[in-house]
């Protein structure tokens, strides 16, 4: 079972993982967006490190509608929002359990999932970050491993792909050819937990 220090590592991996490729997922998004991918993650996920360090929330739930608020707060342009709904309704489809399976975050990840596609109006093929994490969350119900490889795979997935979505779009067919930053920085953050999972001795 996964609990509230579980979540916590697992956020703390991700902003180490962000702060890592940071100038990757930049060099991705200056041939496609604004060139700002990396720096605004690495600002959010750095301010959610301070906040869950200063006052740890108790239960799985709360952590990841903490780190939602967070980057809602700290992450210009369409990220955060994006990003800060992934977590926020995660998190509240989790409720307030204080430990949790891994079948339940797979479930409650689809819902945050759903919700990232409802705000952007994008579906999977539309070269975003749901091209990682709508397989990432279906795996997830098989095994952490599973959703690491799904999230990287769709990543990749984006390249060929013509983006109908985001600040991409407007490039038309000049986005092909280029990876996704939206895809690639999910794919870290489903990494994350796969490694999280990994250091705690096994899948839950």
């Amino acid at each position: 079972m996964l609990d509230a220090d579980f979540f916590h590592r697992w956020m703390t991996a991700a902003a180490a993982s962000v702060d890592r490729e940071a100038n990757h997922l930049t060099e991705l998004d200056s041939a496609i967006g604004d060139a700002d991918h990396g720096s605004n993650l690495q600002r959010g996920f750095t301010a959610v490190r301070a906040a869950l360090e200063k006052e740890p929330p108790q239960t799985p739930g709360a952590v990841l509608m903490l780190a939602g608020r967070q980057l809602i707060a700290t992450v210009g342009g369409a990220s955060g929002p994006l990003y800060g709904t992934l977590l926020r309704r995660t998190g509240k489809a989790l409720g307030e359990a204080p430990r949790v399976a891994r079948q339940q975050l797979a479930e409650a990840l689809g819902v945050g999932v759903a919700a990232v596609a409802q705000m952007g109006g994008a579906q999977a093929g539309d070269k975003t970050m749901l091209d990682a994490l709508l397989p990432a969350s279906e795996a997830l119900g098989m095994s952490f491993v599973a959703a690491r490889e799904a999230a990287e795979a769709g990543a990749l997935a984006t390249v060929p792909m013509l983006a109908r979505k985001g600040r991409a779009s407007y490039l038309g067919e000049r986005s092909i050819g280029h990876q996704d930053p939206g895809a690639t920085s999910s794919a870290l953050l489903v990494a994350a937990l796969a490694e999280t999972d990994g250091a705690s001795g096994g899948d839950a």
